[in-house]
Order: structure tokens, then sequence, then C-alpha cells
């Protein structure tokens, strides 16, 4: 009989998690997703009683939170619940859509600071935003490299940072190394 092993989208045992200074990267494992995509004709739910976020916005509430991906579309967060089904739940709380599993597709980088100028200072490096204008709330996909990645402002001094999860190592080196930059060797 094969013995299987769990890892994490980097390959390990256990979430990376790691400190550059006054900055806190986390690989956040427990992060359970999925897509909501309206049907033609069907009324825009509130899955939860959450109200779906418009272009550019991220919004939380009622254990879930949701980013704006497209017109009509969603990706739903369910902080904690990675291992749930969760595709089926939300389904039951948004008739009129089509629903997705998303989990395992993506891996989830939670950035922390010290201050709100420490994670504006990260996105200068790492993406080709405003970030002044990308305050708590805020959320669209862009580029980090060469990888596509969704962008999360969580509050003034946290980033959320969604890659796929096939370029997980590439993802995480590019935030180490601008980790790095900023506030010098990792502790």
């Amino acid at each position: 009989m094969t013995d299987l092993t769990p890892i994490t989208a980097l390959g390990d045992a256990t979430p990376l998690d790691q400190r550059f200074g006054a900055l806190r990267i986390t690989e956040n494992t427990g992060l359970g997703l999925a897509s909501l995509t309206l049907r033609r004709g069907a009324a825009r739910p509130a899955p939860m009683g959450l109200e779906l976020p418009g272009p550019g916005e991220w919004a939380e509430g009622q254990g879930i939170a949701a980013l704006w991906t497209g017109p009509d579309q969603w990706l739903i967060e369910f902080p904690g619940r990675a291992a749930d089904d969760l595709a089926a739940e939300l389904a039951a709380h948004a008739p009129g859509c089509s629903v997705t599993e998303q989990t395992e597709s993506w891996v989830a980088f939670e950035i922390e600071a010290d201050s709100p100028e420490l994670i504006r200072a990260m996105m200068e490096k790492l993406v080709n935003l405003d970030a002044q204008a990308f305050g708590p709330g805020s959320g669209t996909r862009t580029l980090v490299h060469h990888m596509s990645v969704f962008i999360i402002r969580r509050a003034s001094a946290k980033l959320a940072i969604f890659g796929m999860r096939s370029m997980a190592r590439s993802l995480w080196h590019a935030l180490e190394g601008t980790a790095t930059r900023l506030k010098g060797t990792p502790e």
C-alpha cells in the first residue's frame, strides 16, 4: 500500500513562515478557495450574507471573503477551511451561479509588516500598481515578475498574494528576494 504524506505547495510538511526584519511572509495552507460565476439572467447572490465586491475590490465578513476577478466573477475565500467541500457549500448559497473548487490550484502567501509604509515599499518593488492608491479592501490581478497573481490589501499593513500552485517556489523566491532587499537577511 502506498504511504501518502501531505505536503504544502512549497513541498514541505509544514507551511513556510519567515521573518525579514519588520516583514513576515507566511504560506497560508488553511485557506479554502472557490470561484463563483453568475450565469446569464441569474440574480447576484450574497453568499452567506456577504455583499460581493465590485471591480478592484475585496470584501470580508460572515466568516468568508470575496475578491472580484472579472465581470460577474469572484474568488471566494474560506479561512481555515482548506479541507472542506467548499464548492458544494457555496453552491447552496448561490443559486444560478457556477461554482468551482479552487483550493488546490493556488498558493496563498500572507505578508505582514510593522507599518503600512513597508507594505507599500514591498508592493512598489513587486507589482506595477499604484501602491498609495491600493488601500485596504483593494484587490486585483497583476504580475509579480513573470507570474500572474491576485493581490489583496487585507489591511494597511497586511497583503495577500495568490499565485498558481505550480509556480509556488518561483513566487516565494520573488517575495523572499524583495523582502531581503528591503529588510536584510532572513531571520
